[in-house]
């Protein structure tokens, strides 16, 4: 980057990391910086703002016109079944910020796991007239046939909560989610931290196909072999981010790893299966096993507070704010950042009854 464009991409990103400081509808501002216990007595957590990076995307380069959002056709594609605690909160942001906004119409879409349902959920969009498309991706590979049918209209896609393996400015406008290499890394410190730094640990992986998965498990797996060597992992195993599929393979692995004294699950619901699966098992979870999971769902905030799982990283979903905010500049004439990055709190057992009312 030369240093014209250089200082233009960073006055840009400043600006709308200023601009986009929000909260997520009926929450209280957050300082939180995700420390345990720091401002935990707050209502709820904040939509944190967004530190930017990668160069500034405009409507010129992306081939896109200026839009008014009142005036605008929106759509979101949900990938996942709203059985999660973190898809219900991630739509309902979405659907209460555009509310919030005036959006003309914002169509919604679900593709209940399937990624050629999700494919054609966006292109059926684009045939009602979506001129703004914000996509929460089942995969980071596969989207393509969506994403060239988007661009081929010039209709912006903001992705959300996984990255997609595609260009910035070309086959998507930019994402918005959290550091998952980073949350991986702080659970694993946390894990350290709660073992001791030694015992076995068996590891749920979530889906296979996202960024999601192969980051939480990356930043986990390196920071135990470079702070904790005493910490064995003796099973890696996919949970699939179900809590049914987590408590059966929780199930399997004390069968088989009957040495296990800690769990990672890397996200709450297959941490909630697990403890399931551990109590079943005549075991005290929190105790006898550690547990140490990601996203900072109220069920699994309580099971803080019950003394069942040891601590959760947040991976916040209510990203409507930021979403319309960013939409907003973008159709206003400034230029968005390839990736804009936002922090996530924790919970453990010093600020989790305090915390529990801003958990989702």
């Amino acid at each position: 980057m030369n240093s014209t464009r250089g200082s233009r991409t960073f006055a840009i990103a400043s600006l709308l990391v200023a601009a986009i400081t929000l909260t997520a509808t009926g929450c209280a501002k957050s300082e939180d910086n995700g420390s345990s216990g720091s401002d935990a007595s707050q209502a709820a957590p904040a939509v944190q703002t967004p530190v930017a990076s990668g160069d500034g995307c405009t409507l010129n380069a992306y081939g896109a016109k200026k839009l008014d959002l009142k005036n605008a056709v929106v759509g979101f594609s949900q990938s996942e079944k709203e059985a999660n605690p973190f898809r219900i909160a991630e739509t309902q942001s979405i659907r209460d910020e555009a509310a919030k906004v005036g959006v003309k119409k914002l169509l919604t879409t679900n593709a209940q796991s399937q990624l050629p349902k999700q494919i054609s959920d966006i292109q059926d969009m684009l045939a009602q007239g979506a001129q703004f498309l914000i996509v929460a991706p089942l995969n980071s590979d596969g989207l393509e046939p969506a994403l060239k049918a988007a661009a081929d209209k010039h209709v912006p896609v903001l992705t959300i909560d996984r990255k997609v393996n595609a260009t910035a400015c070309k086959d998507y406008l930019s994402f918005l989610g959290s550091d998952f290499v980073e949350q991986g890394k702080r659970a694993a410190d946390v894990m350290i931290k709660t073992t001791g730094g030694n015992g076995k640990v068996a590891v749920l992986l979530g889906a296979s196909g996202n960024n999601v998965t192969t980051d939480r498990t990356k930043g986990f797996v390196d920071q135990l072999k470079a702070k904790a060597p005493g910490l064995e992992i003796v099973a890696q195993q996919t949970g699939e981010f179900a809590r049914d599929k987590g408590q059966q393979v929780m199930e399997q692995l004390i069968q088989s790893n009957p040495e296990i004294t800690a769990v990672y699950a890397e996200n709450d619901e297959m941490a909630l299966g697990a403890v399931t699966a551990l109590k079943g098992a005549g075991k005290k979870p929190g105790k006898d096993i550690k547990v140490v999971s990601i996203d900072g769902t109220r069920n699994a905030v309580q099971s803080i507070v019950n003394g069942e799982i040891n601590a959760v990283i947040e991976s916040n979903p209510r990203f409507g704010p930021l979403a319309f905010a960013t939409a907003q500049k973008f159709f206003g004439g400034d230029a968005i950042p390839a990736n804009l990055i936002i922090s996530d709190r924790a919970y453990d057992e010093a600020n989790a009854k305090t915390s529990l009312g801003g958990a989702f």
